[in-house]
């Protein structure tokens, strides 16, 4: 079994001082999650969907009148204040260092990480995505990690983040009313990735021929992108205009419900289906413990989760009460996990610029994975030498600009407790200055792996 300090480092956030006093891992994990609302961030100084498509409509605006000369609309306060994608992307990122650094464990922001990079959205792939990304997590995510499956599926489906970055909204079914005149096809993006990453995986056999008519199912699911429709900019819309008409059968079923029921019957399935359950059993496992989890870990989590009808709370509860989720060799964690444990460690509050430019450094950035799959989940990933120097870089930045309420020896005991190995206590004690030790203790095999 993994020391109690080991436990806080793979399933929260990394202990500051004073957190590992009286701490027992599996009564800290269950009341870090016992209130199904605790991963909810609201703070009135961010955006909401809404909002962030207003400001980029403001800032379009300002870019064309920029550019025609238009002063008279350089001088509209919205405009003048230019509020950019990336403005907003800095304000989401501020906010969760705040939470980071405030989590008392951190099992619960753990968790919202790890469903976040499951219904991965680039941030990069364009202006709306980035002004997206944030509102998209506290909107579809966090409301559902310690809620069922299938209300975190139909959220995540169906947020005008997801919506535009997997060009669902311009599907247009070919025989649709939109279809026949002309103009947008059919785009199988936001199927495929339904299938192939949020549900069932991609070993559960499923052809082409569903990727497909899994599509047409989901033309008509848009968002509203301008401000002259009666219903708000942002909100999810069925236009029954551009859906494909008739039965679909997807997985060897028939869904011939009228149009939103028939994309809504098709979720319900595929969040109850067995595969779905071992694919997040999977990913939960993988995650929080090992490359390779055991087959019995990944065979509790999955049987729980179809048990209570995919509660991910009671999923989460399950993974911490095993045995197996708790023995095993550590592996190194991912650059985001080092961030944000060796801020928690040395109480540092790094600015969001910061931020973006070690995330990136690091190859792991805040809201921007590589493409839908998210980041790559396994150790190895991370374990390249100029990765390790990088990081090393990292540690160097953050020990001199630290003023620790301890003394270096005493902050490696209070962080690593009894997972510290007196050998690499003595080389801390041995460092030629407090900047030199505090460098070393970020780079300990003990705190870079969980």
């Amino acid at each position: 079994m993994i020391s109690s300090a080991a436990a806080f480092h793979r399933f929260g956030l990394g202990p500051r001082p004073g957190d590992l006093d009286g701490f027992e891992a599996r009564p800290a994990l269950r009341a870090d999650v016992a209130d199904r609302t605790a991963t909810l961030l609201d703070d009135p100084a961010l955006l909401g969907s809404g909002e962030a498509l207003v400001a980029m409509i403001r800032y379009r605006e300002a870019q064309a009148a920029t550019r025609t000369g238009n002063n008279n609309m350089l001088l509209v306060p919205e405009v003048q204040e230019r509020v950019t994608a990336e403005s907003i992307y800095r304000a989401e990122i501020a906010a969760r260092v705040a939470r980071i650094a405030g989590a008392s464990v951190g099992f619960g922001e753990r968790l919202v990480a790890f469903w976040n990079d499951h219904f991965a959205i680039e941030a990069s792939a364009g202006m709306n995505e980035r002004a997206l990304v944030g509102a998209f997590e506290r909107e579809a995510i966090r409301p559902h990690v310690l809620g069922f499956f299938r209300d975190l599926l139909g959220a995540a489906t169906k947020h005008p983040a997801m919506l535009s970055y997997l060009d669902n909204a311009q599907s247009v079914g070919p025989n649709s009313p939109a279809g026949r005149a002309g103009g947008r096809g059919l785009n199988e993006n936001h199927a495929r990735e339904l299938l192939e990453l949020h549900t069932i995986g991609v070993d559960a056999g499923y052809t082409q021929t569903d990727v497909t008519a899994l599509a047409r199912i989901l033309t008509g699911w848009s968002f509203v992108a301008g401000e002259d429709q009666a219903t708000p900019i942002g909100s999810f819309v069925f236009r029954a205009e551009a859906h494909e008409p008739g039965p679909q059968a997807v997985l060897g079923l028939t869904y011939t419900q009228p149009g939103l029921g028939q994309g809504e019957a098709v979720l319900d399935f595929l969040a109850a289906h067995p595969a779905t359950a071992r694919h997040v059993a999977l990913g939960l496992a993988r995650h929080f413990v090992a490359d390779d989890p055991s087959p019995g870990l990944v065979a509790r989590l999955a049987e729980t989760f179809v048990a209570t009808g995919g509660d991910l709370r009671a999923v989460a509860l399950a993974l911490i009460d095993s045995d197996d989720a708790h023995t095993g060799a550590t592996r190194l964690k991912p650059p985001q996990d080092f961030l944000w444990s060796s801020l928690r460690a040395l109480g540092v509050a790094p600015e969001p610029r910061q931020v973006v430019a070690v995330l990136g450094a690091l190859g792991q950035p805040l809201f921007n994975p590589p493409s839908p799959e998210g980041f790559d989940d396994d150790g190895a990933t991370w374990l390249a030498p100029d990765a390790m120097t990088t990081r090393l870089d990292v540690a160097e930045q953050f020990a001199a600009a630290a003023t620790p309420a301890l003394p270096p020896g005493d902050l490696a005991e209070a962080v690593l407790g009894d997972a510290l190995a007196s050998e690499s206590l003595v080389a801390i004690l041995s460092a030629e200055s407090e900047v030199q030790a505090i460098a070393m203790l970020l780079m300990l095999p003990e705190f870079q792996r969980r």
